[in-house]
């Protein structure tokens, strides 16, 4: 818009939002105020500040005021950092997870949290994507940052780079499954007897053809429960034939193939054994499909199982005595009272919705 001498008009309200906006001196994006600026605001001593900011006493009221008014004024906070360090301590801990979208480690993780919190404790985590490189640089990156312990679900087989942070004291507990090449403690959820549970419910209900698809070979938790398969299959006296067991990465379009050629050919499987949360998922979506009736039990508890039609019948772990357990065990390292490493095992639970109930179809 112009006026009747050309110029251009420029309407108040933007000329109002478009002034540069206004920053005090000196100020950027991380540059905390300091005590020293709160001091020089006061126009107080940094050990004046010092006293008001821990509470200490030998201020007088309007020395406090003026203090806590420049303490508001500059936004400052007290560096907790610095203070805890003084004590040797960080008030922190590290888990290291393998996946924190995976449903399993929400609970776990919680429980992680929430004991931590009871001991005054912050908690950092991160994903090691499965990677034991990454897991590495994760741990290793937490300690850097001289957090007092760790918690780790490992992805490696070998721990040993663990070994000068453990000496040094950095507290460490495995959960998941054990460590590699190390002696650490460890929380885990009974995986093979939880498997032979739940294969020897499907046989006895009259199951002989079972198919078991897990995760990748070399993970305990995966080798732990082909091993209950298998125990499972033994006691009964049924032969396993290796079209019916297949390991490897759990993205579905692997488990969809692994599952639908145990499905295939004159004498398909008439259950499936799903060795974690997530293969169940996906073998729920092959059986949708199929006119054939098949059982299935699923190792992991998973989100609406209940709901579906059958019910789905799995082999339960609890998650959060997991993450509990090893967080316990965590702080009691740190206090002392827990000196010799050991190896704790939680019991499973096999809960029957439906699935798992199944009659052979032929």
């Amino acid at each position: 818009m112009e006026d009747e001498t050309g110029q251009r008009i420029v309407p108040e309200a933007i000329r109002r939002t478009s002034r540069p906006a206004e920053h005090h001196a000196g100020n950027r994006y991380g540059n905390r105020p300091t005590m020293k600026d709160v001091a020089a605001r006061a126009g107080v001593g940094l050990k004046t500040v010092s006293r008001v900011v821990n509470g200490e006493p030998g201020v007088t009221p309007d020395t406090e005021r003026r203090v806590q008014e420049a303490i508001d004024a500059l936004g400052f906070r007290r560096n907790d950092s610095a203070r805890v360090l003084r004590k040797g301590r960080t008030a922190s801990i590290g888990l290291v997870l393998e996946d924190l979208s995976d449903p399993f480690y929400g609970p776990l993780s919680r429980a992680v949290e929430e004991v931590a919190r009871a001991h005054g404790t912050l908690l950092f985590n991160g994903s090691s994507a499965e990677d034991p490189e990454r897991e590495q640089e994760l741990a290793l990156a937490l300690c850097a940052r001289r957090v007092d312990g760790l918690v780790v679900i490992p992805a490696g087989d070998d721990h040993r780079y663990l070994e000068p942070e453990i000496k040094a004291g950095v507290a460490t507990v495995f959960v998941d499954r054990p460590a590699g090449r190390i002696d650490a403690d460890v929380v885990l959820s009974d995986n093979y007897g939880g498997a032979r549970d739940g294969v020897a419910h499907l046989i006895a209900h009259g199951h002989r053809r079972i198919g078991f698809i897990g995760d990748m070979p070399g993970i305990h938790t995966a080798e732990e429960r082909l091993r209950g398969y298998r125990a499972a299959m033994e006691d009964a006296g049924i032969p396993v034939e290796d079209a019916w067991m297949s390991l490897g990465v759990t993205d579905p379009e692997r488990v969809r193939r692994a599952a639908e050629e145990m499905l295939r050919g004159p004498a398909p499987v008439t259950a499936i054994f799903a060795g974690n949360n997530r293969v169940t998922v996906t073998v729920i979506r092959v059986l949708a499909g199929q006119t054939r009736q098949v059982a299935l039990v699923g190792f992991d508890d998973i989100e609406l199982a209940d709901l579906l039609q059958p019910g789905v019948t799995v082999v339960a772990q609890d998650a959060a005595a997991l993450g509990r357990t090893a967080a316990e065990r965590l702080f009691r390292q740190l206090d002392g009272s827990l000196v010799t490493p050991e190896r704790v095992e939680l019991p499973t639970r096999l809960i029957t919705r439906g699935s798992g109930e199944l009659p052979p179809a032929d």
